[in-house]
This record gives structure tokens, sequence and C-alpha cells, in this order.
């Protein structure tokens, strides 16, 4: 069995740290074009108490695609994918957890969740749960499936609240939710707000790929500004 080390190898590659700093969103890290928030950011609701994306995943480019894939396919190529992507969070929990802790006011986080599907048809067989409760080491004993996408109908990436809702009530226990990718950040907050609405603490999220279009704006010149390869030292909290 390949190691998380060797596993990772390719993606150190082709992934983006992202970075806070002028005309950067102080949430999601999104470029933005002279504001502090970026449109979604600065219009919805915000119930996380961090935001940790891993690397920018950018439209059509290699992290893009298998995010998209992994779920998407099965055989051979699905499970490589699942298990690759499992090792990027792998890695960057063993190094960044506690980045991510400070940084929403916990000593740790005592629940582990991941963020359900937008369609309740596709969220019983979702892989990114099999990642977070079966495969990635620092998540498996902390794991717990917390919430559910509810009856309550929302366009794609619109926020809505009440998208999805707790399976059970919380006593103050903070939450780290893991979600596979943000665009909008409509379904990762819609996931906090459910927690927070349930009595859960402080809620972060954790996700793999922020979603970038290279074509927009100046992302192509910010994109080529990033320093290669990849730095699993270096978090964008941490720094």
């Amino acid at each position: 069995m390949p190691s998380v080390a060797e596993l990772t190898a390719l993606y150190t590659n082709f992934m983006f740290g992202p970075r806070p700093g002028p005309e950067v969103c102080d949430q999601c890290f999104n470029f933005t074009r002279g504001f502090d928030r970026c449109y979604a950011c600065d219009h919805n609701q915000a119930w996380l108490g961090a935001i940790a994306p891993i690397s920018y995943s950018v439209a059509h480019e290699q992290l893009h695609h298998a995010l998209r894939l992994y779920k998407r396919i099965g055989g051979t190529a699905g499970r490589r994918l699942t298990l690759e992507l499992s090792s990027v969070l792998w890695r960057y929990l063993d190094a960044h957890e506690g980045c991510v802790a400070r940084a929403a006011g916990v000593d740790r986080f005592e629940l582990i969740t991941s963020v359900p599907s937008g369609e309740e048809s596709r969220d019983e067989s979702h892989p990114l749960r099999a990642i977070v409760g079966e495969i990635v080491a620092p998540t498996v004993g902390r794991h717990e499936r917390l919430l559910r996408r509810s009856t309550t109908e929302v366009a794609p990436h619109d926020f809505e609240s009440r998208k999805f809702e707790a399976v059970r009530v919380l006593d103050g226990e903070p939450v780290l939710l893991i979600d596979d990718t943000w665009t909008t950040g409509a379904s990762a907050q819609g996931a906090a707000a459910a927690l927070r609405k349930a009595g859960s603490g402080p809620v972060a999220a954790i996700v793999i790929g922020r979603h970038l279009n290279r074509e927009w704006h100046e992302n192509d010149r910010r994109l080529r500004g990033i320093t290669r390869p990849f730095d699993w030292e270096r978090c964008v909290l941490c720094g």
C-alpha cells in the first residue's frame, strides 16, 4: 500500500496554496477585485467560525477533475481518486488541524462530519462520507453522520439555512465540517447553520478545493504568482 506522502506526491505539483492578503476574501480566500470579501461571503450569512481551503481548484485543471470524477465514476479509477483525495486530506489534517481549531477559537474538534450532498438520492452513497468516516485516520474516531438533506427546495449554489437538518441535538461540542469543493460556500454555510441550530459549539470547515476560474479578471496572473510546488508545511491559516 503506498504511503500518504507517496499518494500526494503528484498533487503537490498541481495544487495552489491559498494565502491571505490584499484582494483576497478574508473568509473563503477567493480572489477579489479590491474588496475584503467576495460577493458570496459578503451576501450570505456567516455560520462558520473558520474556513480552510487546502488548495485552489482551478476549473478544468487536475484537482478540479479529481474532485469532480471521484464521486461520479466507479471501478479502479474511482477508487484510486478516492484514495488520493483521502491522502490529501489526511496529510493536511496531520499538519494543520490545530491551525483550524485555533482560528475557530477552540482547543480541538470533538466531532467531525461531512457536508451532505445537495441531492438526497446521491447522499446515501457519497464517497466523501467514506473518506471522512472510514479512510482518513485523523477523522475516523471522531466522525459521526450529523446532517441530512432537508426537504426544503434550494437552487444548487444558493444559500438557505434550512437546506440541511441535524440528525440529533448537540450539546455545545465544536464540530469540524469536511467538504470536497467550495464554490459559493452555500452548502458548507447551510450545514454549519443546521449544526448551530441543533446546539453545537463553534463550527469550522476544511475544504479540499476552493473553486476558481482562471479566466476571470486577473486570476491567471495571480495563480501564476503562487509559489510552487505546494507547501505542505504552510496553510492559509498559519501564515
